[in-house]
């Protein structure tokens, strides 16, 4: 279908511009009279509204704020909420545009209007913007699309992102001290290498006497650290970009992310946590009427770990085999026993959307707890290595100083 450039003005008096695909000049005319909008000039142009045609300059594009995901999760609940009251989405969309916050958001609900009115589904034009609606999100929208109920998705999933925003923000906030304390001691042990050790090393040298074990240990690590800190700089740079390729790729993904799960006390975390997500999803797509294997398919992009994505994807292919819910979760082996039981009580029952629902609050309410508590857990280990590389410091320091002084001494 050809573009038309197009200016109107909105409820407001604003003057609006853009391209739109579309049929013939009568169908944007009926467009922006069906979104609020007066039409002032249609022309037919040749090429879609991009970056260069609206005037935008690079530099702009880098340091525009990008979309978030609170960004997203507002608009599912207003889009909700003018869905339920029964205002067209294109009105609706263009009042959501008109409204919104973030420009770079304004500009993703423009191209949304722009493909509903070209004749594309909703769920087809939020496919175009793979950055902002993740699979889990298209999937959703798809399925309220078929089955007519997409104003109670929209809510679903404004609850569905509230839930996993307030689960990362949970993990970040415990995590911060902790990671805190681990940067702070590094960067002091490289400030004791570099600049500490070498000026006691002086110090030793004038008593010309056989120093303790601990002590050469320590001279030797910073000479080494001292005389080849541009090839440990460069090392340490390329295993860091080495492993970020590594687990890129398909197969360090899953190695790195099961190894994640047996992490001492970060990896019960992250899979009550993957798991609340994965329980949660599945209660939403199966309120949805999503049948059992297309919510299996559906909520395994959902799960933020390969390796669990794996064992979701093997109760998925179980299930289409004739497995019951309950034989695939037990040989999925990811599952505690009391989730097994209450899987097995609400596939009993045809009540497996509530029972999930009560499994990831289960979840939900075990990983607050971990989390409050991981700071009471972390702070012994901390101050362990600390005491560890006091003990260390004074033992190769300190304390030879201490005997050649006494030696020193006058009797």
């Amino acid at each position: 279908m050809p573009f038309y450039a197009y200016k109107a003005r909105s409820a407001r008096g604003e003057l609006m511009q853009g391209v739109l695909e579309a049929a013939d000049s009568g169908a944007v005319a009926d467009h922006l009279l069906g979104s609020g909008a007066t039409p002032v000039e249609i022309a037919l142009t040749r090429k879609a509204a991009t970056g260069s045609a609206s005037g935008e300059a690079w530099w702009t594009k880098l340091f525009e704020k990008k979309v978030t995901s609170m960004d997203v999760q507002l608009f599912s609940r207003q889009l909700y909420t003018l869905l339920k009251s029964g205002v067209p989405i294109m009105r609706g969309l263009a009042g959501l545009q008109e409204s919104a916050i973030s420009k770079s958001f304004g500009k993703v609900i423009k191209d949304l209007r722009e493909s509903l009115d070209a004749g594309r589904e909703l769920s087809a034009a939020m496919r175009r913007h793979p950055t902002v609606f993740n699979d889990f999100y298209l999937s959703m929208v798809r399925v309220g699309e078929m089955t007519g109920r997409l104003e109670e998705v929209f809510l679903r999933l404004f609850d569905h992102l509230e839930f996993d925003r307030e689960m990362r923000a949970r993990v970040k906030s415990a995590t911060r001290y902790p990671i805190f304390v681990v940067v702070a001691m590094i960067i002091a042990m490289v400030i004791v290498n570099i600049f500490v050790i070498p000026q006691f090393v002086k110090v030793f040298e004038s008593f010309h006497a056989t120093l303790p074990l601990m002590t050469r240990i320590l001279i030797a690590t910073s000479h080494f650290m001292v005389v080849y800190w541009p090839q440990l700089l460069v090392g340490a740079a390329a295993g860091f970009f080495g492993f970020r390729y590594w687990i890129n790729t398909s197969a360090g993904r899953y190695k790195w992310d099961r190894y994640k799960l047996k992490f001492p006390i970060a990896g019960k975390i992250i899979h009550k946590a993957t798991m609340a997500r994965f329980a949660r999803s599945f209660s939403l797509s199966s309120r949805s009427g999503v049948p059992i294997v297309q919510a299996l398919t559906v909520v395994s992009q959902t799960v933020d770990n390969a390796y669990l994505c794996s064992r979701v994807e093997q109760m998925r292919d179980g299930v289409e085999r004739g497995d019951s819910i309950l034989r695939t979760s037990i040989a999925a082996n990811v599952f505690t026993p009391v989730v097994l039981q209450m899987v097995a009580v609400g596939e009993e029952s045809g009540s497996l959307d509530e029972l999930m629902d009560e499994i990831a609050q289960m979840y939900e309410r075990e990983v607050d707890y971990e989390l409050k508590t991981l700071a009471a857990q972390i702070e012994p280990i901390l101050i362990t290595f600390l005491g560890l590389l006091v003990l260390v410091l004074a033992l190769g320091i300190f304390v030879p100083i201490w005997d050649l002084g006494k030696v020193a001494l006058p009797h």
